[in-house]
C-alpha cells in the first residue's frame, strides 16, 4: 500500500472521489464498505452540493412537482466516508492533487473521477444565454418558475432524446394550457422496437405535444428558435435537452480524454495515461464489445461499483479484473400515468419484448426509486451491490478473456 499523499497522514492511502452523481455513490459506498475494516485506507467524497441529484427525477422538478430530500452527507454516516463539500476547480494528476473551491487542495493516492457530463449549450447561438437546461435541481426549479409564471404560449423541448420526451410529456400534463412542441433531428423513441416507438407517439399526441422530427435548432433568440432553413417557432420558454458535453477538467490535467473530453479507460476503468485514477459515468469513454458505453444510470451505477472493486483488489495486492456491461432495457415516462419499457439486447439494440400503460408506470417507477435504497444496502453488503448483466458475446472484446 502507498503512503498518503499531501494530506498529512503519511500512513493512509488516500482514495478521493470526485463527484455523487449515480456512479460516485456508487464507488464511494461500494468502496467504504470494503475498506471499512482495512487499515491506513481513507476515503473521501468531494461534491459541489449536500443533496444528492436524482437526475432521472428532474423533470418532474421542472414541473414543480415535490421529490425527495435526500442527503449525502446522512448516507455516508457510519462508513467511515469523508463528505467534503465544493467545487472541484482543478485537478493535478501529476502532482496528484486536487484544488477544491479554489483555495483548497487535497492530495490523493488513487483517485475516482465521476463528475458526470452537462447538457452541451456551446454549439448552438444563444443556447447558452436564452434556455433552460436540466443539468441539476436548481436549473430545474428555474424552469419550474418560468412555466408557472406563464398563462399561455408555447414551450419548445429542444431535442427528441430520451429527456426531451420525458420532460416534453410532464410540462404537457401538468401545463395544460401551453402549447408543448418538441423539436429533434430524430424521431422520438427513434432506438426502440415499432411497436414501443408507436405507443410513445400515441401518448405524446394523446398530451398534445407537437412532435417535429428531421429539424435541428440553429440559433436560440430571446422570444422563439431558429431552425435550419430559416423558419422560426416563437417560443416563451426553450428547454435544451440536446447533446452533452464533460467537464474540461480532466484534458486540462493531462488525462488521455476522448473527442468529448471523456477520460480513456482500460478494462479495469483506469485511465490509460495515469493507471491511479479511474474514471466511471458519463465522464469515462468505457469500450465494450459492442462500442463506447454511453450515459446511463444502468451503467453508470455498474462503473462505479466496479472501480470500487478494482481499488479494493489493488489495495490487496490482487489484479483487477475487466469490466463488463450489458444493457437490459429503456425505460421512458410519459406523463404520471403513463410509460413505456423497451428492453433490449446486451448492445441496447432492441428486442421484441415492451411494457406499455400502468405496469411500465410502475417497472420505470421501481427503476428510478432504486439507486438510494441499493447505496443504503451497499453499506451493509457490499456485495448486494456487485450484480448487473455482464451482457455475454456482446460485451467481450476480442483479445480478452
Amino acid at each position: 500500500m502507498s503512503a498518503g499523499h499531501g494530506n498529512g497522514t503519511e500512513t493512509a492511502h488516500h482514495v478521493v472521489v470526485l463527484g455523487a452523481g449515480y456512479a460516485g455513490m456508487a464507488a464511494v459506498v461500494q468502496l467504504a464498505a470494503r475498506v471499512k475494516g482495512l487499515d491506513g485506507v481513507r476515503v473521501t467524497l468531494v461534491n459541489a452540493r449536500e443533496r444528492f441529484t436524482e437526475r432521472m427525477r428532474l423533470p418532474l422538478t421542472a414541473t414543480a412537482q415535490e421529490t425527495a430530500e435526500l442527503s449525502i452527507a446522512e448516507l455516508l454516516e457510519g462508513t467511515g466516508a469523508q463528505f467534503v463539500r465544493g467545487w472541484v476547480t482543478g485537478v493535478d494528476a501529476d502532482a496528484r492533487t486536487v484544488r477544491i473551491d479554489d483555495d483548497r487542495v487535497l492530495g490523493y493516492d488513487t483517485l475516482v473521477y465521476a463528475l458526470g457530463a452537462a447538457v452541451d449549450t456551446s454549439g448552438v447561438p444563444g443556447a447558452e444565454d436564452h434556455a433552460y437546461t436540466l443539468d441539476g435541481a436548481q436549473e430545474a426549479e428555474l424552469l419550474a418558475g418560468r412555466l408557472a409564471r406563464l398563462g399561455g404560449g408555447t414551450v419548445v423541448v429542444a431535442g427528441s432524446g430520451l429527456t426531451g420526451v420525458e420532460s416534453a410529456a410532464e410540462i404537457a400534463e401538468r401545463h395544460p394550457r401551453l402549447k408543448v412542441v418538441l423539436l429533434g433531428r430524430d424521431e422520438p423513441g427513434a432506438a426502440m422496437g415499432p411497436k414501443a416507438r408507436a405507443h410513445l407517439r400515441g401518448a405524446l399526441d394523446r398530451l398534445g405535444v407537437e412532435v417535429r422530427a428531421g429539424v435541428e435548432v440553429r440559433k436560440v433568440l430571446p422570444g422563439a428558435v431558429e431552425l435550419a432553413g430559416g423558419e422560426s417557432v416563437a417560443a416563451e420558454a426553450v428547454l435544451w435537452t440536446c447533446g452533452t458535453r464533460t467537464s474540461p477538467l480532466a484534458a486540462a490535467a493531462g488525462l488521455a480524454v476522448d473527442d468529448r473530453g471523456r477520460v480513456v479507460t482500460d478494462g479495469a476503468l483506469r485511465s490509460v495515461s495515469h493507471p491511479d485514477v479511474y474514471a466511471v459515468g458519463d465522464a469515462a469513454a468505457v469500450r465494450q464489445g459492442y462500442g463506447v458505453m454511453h450515459g446511463t444510470c444502468q451503467g453508470g451505477m455498474p462503473t462505479g461499483v466496479h472501480a470500487a472493486l478494482s481499488i479494493d483488489r489493488v489495495l490487496r495486492g490482487r489484479r483487477p479484473k475487466p469490466f463488463r456491461f450489458g444493457y437490459y432495457h429503456t425505460p421512458v415516462s410519459l406523463g404520471r400515468g403513463d410509460a413505456v419499457v423497451q428492453f433490449t439486447r446486451p448492445d441496447d439494440s432492441p428486442r421484441r419484448i415492451f411494457l406499455t400503460g400502468r405496469a411500465a408506470v410502475r417497472y420505470k417507477e421501481t427503476v428510478t426509486a432504486s439507486p438510494w435504497p441499493t447505496y443504503g444496502r451497499m453499506k451493509k453488503m457490499p456485495a448486494s451491490g456487485a450484480f448487473w448483466p455482464r451482457g455475454g458475446r456482446f460485451t467481450r472484446i476480442r483479445g480478452t478473456k
